[in-house]
């Protein structure tokens, strides 16, 4: 292995997630590989090398992470074959000799999730540990960055969700988890970390809270989910697509997104932020 090799890889850093991590891991001036499709939209940063190279392209990741004992699998677009993309870039990080991957899977993943895209992110932990390599899995709840993008253009939120509550949490406090675990990897060895926020809420006090960052009057409609397939049907998307979108709604019906923990505080030294300081700080636009 050659020495000057990074000691740890990201993927996804032109997105908003890898993003955020690579430019933590700069900051505190650590060495980084980033593992892109475009090299031309890689950020430029201080201590970074690019490499090419798609999750389905076994040759490419393998010789990309040759060498880098530690990986950040930022998990990769909504698609119908996202499993199988998963897939191959575990078999091609295990047969570069990667040590550690630390992938960011989704809340309570499980093979009976609601949430349809819950059961592919534990179809990729379960691949992940079948390789045999070290592991991290970091479950995000669903982001509180994106509440504002629920709000349709007559400021009425809708989805299936009743009453129940969600954890929703930062993307920037997902980043800082991320960066933790990367820059002390051997302490995560085969930790499942559930990311959340510091309280659950309903959609109808997201509503109240985006109202009030906005000064709009922004209304939460409980559609049934009959109602929900219906008012979707008009996009043209999939079916697996719209079973993902609906069923988003459902898990926070049916409580399996509710649960608040400590994992965010517990590895960055920070409360975890709520959706009110969110919105009041300006980093997400209503």
């Amino acid at each position: 292995m050659s020495s000057t090799r990074p000691l740890i890889a990201v993927t996804g850093a032109t997105g908003q997630l890898g993003g955020r991590v690579a430019r933590r891991l700069a900051d505190a001036g650590i060495g980084q590989l980033l593992l892109v499709r475009d090299p031309a939209r890689a950020p430029e940063l201080p201590g970074a090398t690019t490499a090419k190279g798609s999750f389905t392209d076994f040759d490419a990741v393998r010789e990309a992470l040759d060498g880098v004992p530690t990986v950040l699998m930022v998990s990769a677009s909504e698609s119908r074959d996202r499993v199988d993309q998963h897939r191959a870039f575990v078999d091609a990080a295990a047969a570069a000799g990667v040590g550690h991957l630390v992938y960011t899977s989704f809340a309570g993943a499980g093979p009976e999730a609601t949430f349809t895209l819950a059961r592919d992110h534990w179809a990729t932990e379960e691949h992940i540990r079948a390789s045999g390599m070290g592991f991290t899995f970091l479950r995000d709840n669903l982001y509180a960055d994106f509440m504002p993008a629920l709000v349709g253009d007559d400021d009425v939120m809708r989805g299936p969700a009743g009453d129940g509550r969600v954890a929703a949490v930062a993307q920037d406090d997902i980043a800082d988890a991320a960066a933790a675990v990367l820059t002390e990897p051997k302490a995560h060895v085969g930790c499942t970390y559930e990311l959340t926020g510091p309280e659950a809420f309903t959609l109808h006090e997201a509503a109240a809270l985006l109202s009030e960052a906005t000064g709009r009057t922004i209304s939460y409609y409980p559609e049934t989910v009959e109602e929900a397939y219906r008012s979707r049907a008009s996009y043209g998307a999939p079916d697996w697509q719209v079973d993902a979108w609906v069923s988003t709604y459902t898990a926070i019906a049916n409580g399996e997104l509710a649960e608040v923990n400590d994992a965010v505080p517990v590895l960055t030294g920070h409360p975890a932020t709520s959706l009110a300081d969110l919105l009041r700080s300006g980093a997400v636009q209503g």
